[in-house]
């Protein structure tokens, strides 16, 4: 019962600070291209941070890579999944500029949600699913959906109701916002079926976190799993920002005055998004057992899209939306609570 309670307080930790780590992206200028925001995020997410703090806390780290019962193909799917999630991790950073934080997370992590879920399960454990806290856990998980869903709709009524309420705008520009609000909501799903390939690559990591347990506590074990997954990540991400920075010519704004609070933004947006999958990390071994990253996935989500919104709330995104809009996000966010309390409830049958 207490590594129930710990780790399901580690997974809510975990998605405090996985809702929040997209909050600082608000307050760069309006003017700061995606790429010189976000490629200096993903180098200090994936690479510097990983790179320094790993080898530090962790006994012998490049041993538990090549302990026997790791392999290289479990290193192989592991880094292969981490680079389809650090495609997701970029992404939703895109659609964050499309759409707003409260839509996007809602999108995004509704489809983690599904798809981390499942996609574990279907791997490793298939026949969980007719036993019944298998049965439990799906129940938890379609609330869950129901509730995206719900507040997939409130971010629509919102966009409208903030729209008509601007009479001054000119047919045309609202016209123009319409396909960039349908771009979005499509960046937002496809960004959460690849972040999804996190879970998977946690649970392809079964055997190094154990190799790493063997000499280490298990929070210093959690980082043997979390540091390869964002290398895998790094190959994607940063590559792409690479790419668009050549391609915009923008490697110039790091030269420009102010990118000092541009750097430190992607600094804290690092800390804040590493922390959270290192909890998730963290709570999976604690809970220990061969479902925990398939149930743990979608509390995780759930509470993160609850933070996000308090943040979208906070940040004025939601000022002047309708009274309706408000109504759907607020029952979305409950349909969210009650499927997590399904799901914890699914594990206590266990």
């Amino acid at each position: 019962m207490e590594d129930l309670i710990l780790g399901f307080g580690l997974i809510f930790l975990g998605a405090l600070c996985g809702g929040s780590f997209g909050l600082p992206s608000k307050f760069a200028k309006a003017d700061t291209p995606w790429e010189v925001l976000w490629g200096p995020f993903f180098l200090i997410a994936t690479i510097l941070i990983p790179c320094i703090v790993a080898p530090l806390v962790v006994n012998d780290l490049f041993g538990v890579y090549w302990h026997a019962t790791v392999g290289p193909k479990t290193l192989l799917m592991v880094l292969l999944f981490g680079l389809l999630w650090g495609l997701g991790s970029m992404t939703l950073g895109m659609s964050f500029s499309f759409i707003g934080l409260s839509l996007a997370y809602a999108l995004n992590y509704g489809a983690q949600i599904a798809c981390g879920f499942l996609l574990p399960i279907l791997i490793f454990t298939p026949d969980q699913l007719l036993k019944p806290h298998g049965g439990t856990f799906l129940v938890g998980v379609v609330v869950c959906l129901i509730g995206v869903i719900v507040s997939g709709r409130a971010g629509i009524l919102k966009e409208r109701s903030i729209a008509d309420s601007q009479p001054g705008e000119a047919v045309e520009e609202k016209a123009s916002k319409q396909p960039k609000t349908i771009i979005g909501l499509a960046i937002g799903v496809l960004s959460g079926v690849l972040c999804a390939c996190y879970a998977v690559a946690s649970s392809y990591a079964g055997p190094i976190g154990a190799a790493a347990g063997e000499n280490n506590p298990a929070w210093a074990a959690a980082w043997a799993v979390t540091a390869l997954i964002l290398w895998g990540g790094a190959v994607s991400s940063c590559s792409y920002c690479v790419v668009q920075l050549s391609k915009n010519k923008t490697w110039g704004h790091f030269a420009k005055p102010g990118v000092g609070l541009v750097l430190l933004l992607a600094a804290t947006m690092a800390l804040l998004h590493d922390a959270a999958i290192f909890f998730f990390g963290l709570a999976w071994i604690t809970l220990g057992d061969n479902m925990a990253v398939g149930y743990g996935y979608p509390v995780f989500m759930a509470f993160a899209i609850i933070v996000g919104n308090v943040h979208g709330f906070r940040s004025g995104e939601w000022k002047g939306a309708s009274r309706q809009s408000v109504m759907w996000i607020v029952a979305g966010i409950a349909l969210l609570v009650i499927g997590v309390c399904v799901i914890a409830t699914g594990k206590s049958l266990m």
